[in-house]
């Protein structure tokens, strides 16, 4: 499968990069699927050009320092944080929010579990918790509570929903390995998690986790 990078053609190096700004330019997003344009300043973060530009508020903005987990998004099908990402550094990469996630009318299976579980309670940070934990599961890394615990723990929940919260993964983890229908209603989606997820990185794609 040819990823939109690869669609886009490569990324110029420092040699060869045009200066963009400080004004506002013109960014070419590709955002759950689709190309979409927006004139921000080069110093915009992707949070603020997905919620304030794009009308995709699902992505929510919580401390705005990287420290709570709210904005986390996928590009390239890794988890990064909205906020601490620029726009401009995410052309030529796939954008996925929360908005992306489900299959139309059909909710993915970790939202799904969410909804069964109770996994939530005022629901500000559940887009960013389900964007981890799909990702997260994809990477391998639910084997037990403790390693839960650990790879989520960039997600905070000031409702304190945790239990709840490791109870949706985990049928979500145990109905993948049973092969059996991931949500609780039946004939749930089997919609897939993100392929080759890493962790959650503030530093933008080309970050190193």
């Amino acid at each position: 499968m040819t990823s939109y990078a690869e669609t886009a053609g490569a990324v110029q190096t420092a040699d060869t990069a045009v200066v963009r700004g400080p004004h506002a330019v013109v960014v070419r997003l590709h955002v759950n699927g689709t190309p979409r344009t927006v004139l921000v300043e080069p110093r915009v973060s992707l949070l603020d050009a997905l919620r304030d530009r794009l009308g995709l508020t699902g992505t929510k903005k919580g401390c705005d320092q990287g420290a709570c987990g709210a904005c986390t998004v996928w590009v390239d099908r890794r988890r990064v944080l909205a906020c601490l990402t620029l726009a401009i550094a995410c052309e030529t990469h796939e954008i996925t929010t929360i908005e992306g996630l489900s299959d139309g009318v059909d909710l993915h299976p970790m939202q799904q579990a969410f909804l069964d579980h109770d996994a939530f309670q005022c629901g500000y940070c559940t887009p960013g918790q389900i964007m981890s934990a799909v990702a997260f599961l994809a990477e391998g890394h639910a084997a037990d509570d403790d390693q839960i615990r650990e790879w989520m723990s960039g997600n905070l929940c000031r409702c304190a929903a945790y239990p709840n919260i490791r109870a949706a993964i985990r049928q979500v983890r145990d109905a993948a390995t049973n092969h059996l229908p991931a949500t609780a209603a039946e004939g749930g989606s089997a919609r897939p998690g993100p392929a080759g997820a890493g962790p959650a990185s503030g530093g933008g794609p080309d970050a190193t986790a």
